[in-house]
């Protein structure tokens, strides 16, 4: 039984969907005017462990992720550069393409864009006013929130307080301070479209309230992001759309909590922006994943450099121990019973545990390095290790869940000592070749040369490990 903590309620709940064994999801995506942060990374993935967790308990989902591509942000970033809104947008959704693709993502269902739903946005609107919980002015149209009973119930505040600490510019085509745009009149050089009302374009609610209820109806299962949308985006979501409705909106309430550097909130004004282009020059983006499934998806998220060494670190063990594993059950039988297939079991059932309890991904991945741990003892000490296929597959399969140990041991090595190199102006073909000289001068009985090509390749940062197979290396992170 799965439980999930909704924000409506301020409480875990037990999950039912509304219908048997389906699922329908929709998360907030990006306003594409930028490049893509650490927090954009942590939501998206936060969402895709949890389809990727249902469909693993047998759910069949339907998962819905939007691109905002018209918005304020939009327009003021073409004004500055000189060039149209369009364009703005269709460079920062390819960039968000960019920066997402190494991350490893389940493909959605749906991914929509707003400009692409202008005649369901609005239909809405009209809805709306026909209902008397919107209202035109001056070619603005808005929703009125005193007209919605309950305003205020998702995100736990009070009409009366909100409006006794309203710090909201007057504006005098409103009839409440806290009444929001639902459609806006054109400005000159700004993206409009043809309504009843003139020429304009959406406001920011209105447009995920329209796209949701196209591709799942209402109501549907899990609504997500982070939490900085509870208020007032979702808030207004579930109003203008339950008011449309007559009926509830979602059933399920799920958000992630922020990213922090250094304790503190990300943010462009603070200087401690970091975009995922960035970080990926760094770390191996699974090892990114890794750490951002390595807390609760509600809890704050501290990121560092030494947590990111600690996450490239855990990852590494992960790889080596399918790396001996593989190397093993290349040269021995292996049984289908024993204390490790007995032990993949329990692994499973623990991780279904961690996960059923709110989608408890840190748990989880606690349970995946005890398995790991596990495997690697059997291994040294030459017994016990019965079973061994079942428990690499289980770890292998339950990572997957996860989003990492997606590839080969050796293409990760690969790819990992190809990063740090570059980070630290390495040429792996130069490496490679100075560790063949080794081997060749160790082959000729030289070890003085030996000794000095270790030494010189030591003060490279590269570390050697000398086998009966070969010499393999590698750089020091």
């Amino acid at each position: 039984m799965i439980k999930v903590y909704n924000t409506a309620g301020r409480t875990k709940e037990e999950f039912v969907p509304l219908k048997p064994g389906r699922v329908g999801i929709y998360v907030c995506g990006v306003t594409v005017y930028d490049r893509c942060h650490i927090g954009h990374a942590r939501s998206v993935v936060v969402f895709d462990v949890i389809v990727r967790y249902l469909e693993w308990s047998g759910y069949q989902v339907t998962y819905v992720r939007n691109f905002t591509d018209v918005d304020d942000k939009i327009i003021a970033r073409a004004a500055q550069e000189g060039v149209g809104s369009k364009e703005i947008a269709e460079r920062y959704i390819q960039a968000y393409r960019e920066d997402m693709a190494p991350l490893g993502l389940r493909p959605v269902d749906h991914e929509p864009k707003a400009t692409e739903h202008i005649p369901e946005i609005i239909a809405a609107v009209q809805g709306l006013m026909e209902r008397g919980t919107a209202y035109e002015s001056e070619g603005d149209v808005y929703f009125s929130v005193a007209d919605f009973s309950g305003y205020g119930a998702l995100s736990g505040r009070n009409l009366e307080d909100m409006k006794a600490g309203a710090r909201v510019e007057v504006d005098l085509k409103k009839r409440n301070p806290l009444d929001f745009a639902l459609w806006k009149s054109s400005k000159p050089g700004e993206p409009s479209w043809d309504s009843p009302w003139g020429p304009g374009r959406p406001g920011w609610h209105i447009e995920c309230s329209a796209m949701s209820s196209k591709y799942l109806g209402l109501p549907f299962d899990i609504h997500g992001g982070g939490e900085d949308l509870v208020f007032p985006h979702h808030e207004n979501e579930r109003a203008q759309a339950e008011a449309l409705s007559g009926g509830e909106f979602v059933r399920y309430w799920l958000h992630n909590g922020f990213v922090r550097i250094d304790q503190e909130k990300m943010s462009k004004s603070l200087g401690n922006f970091l975009t995922i282009q960035e970080i990926l020059q760094t770390c191996h983006p699974e090892a990114l994943r890794l750490f951002l499934v390595s807390a609760h998806y509600r809890s704050p998220l501290d990121y560092g450099p030494e947590v990111m060494t600690e996450a490239d670190e855990g990852l590494c063990r992960l790889y080596e121990t399918l790396a001996r594993a593989d190397e093993y059950l290349g040269k021995n039988p292996d049984s289908v019973e024993g204390p490790l297939a007995d032990l993949a079991e329990e692994t499973r059932a623990a991780f279904r545990e961690a996960m059923d309890n709110d989608f408890n991904s840190a748990q989880a991945l606690g349970h995946l390095f005890n398995l790991a741990r596990t495997i690697n003892r059997a291994l040294e000490e030459g017994n016990g290790a019965g079973g061994l296929a079942r428990a690499r597959e289980a770890l292998v399969g339950l990572a997957g869940v996860l989003g990492i140990l997606g590839r080969s041991p050796e293409i990760f090595a690969r790819e990992r000592e190809g990063l740090l190199a570059d980070r630290q102006g390495l040429d792996p073909q130069a490496v490679q070749a100075l560790v063949e000289e080794r081997d060749q001068a160790r082959k000729a009985r030289d070890f003085a040369k030996a000794d000095a090509l270790r030494d010189r390749l030591a003060k490279m940062g590269v570390s050697l490990l000398d086998s009966p197979q070969g010499t393999t290396w590698k750089i020091k992170g």
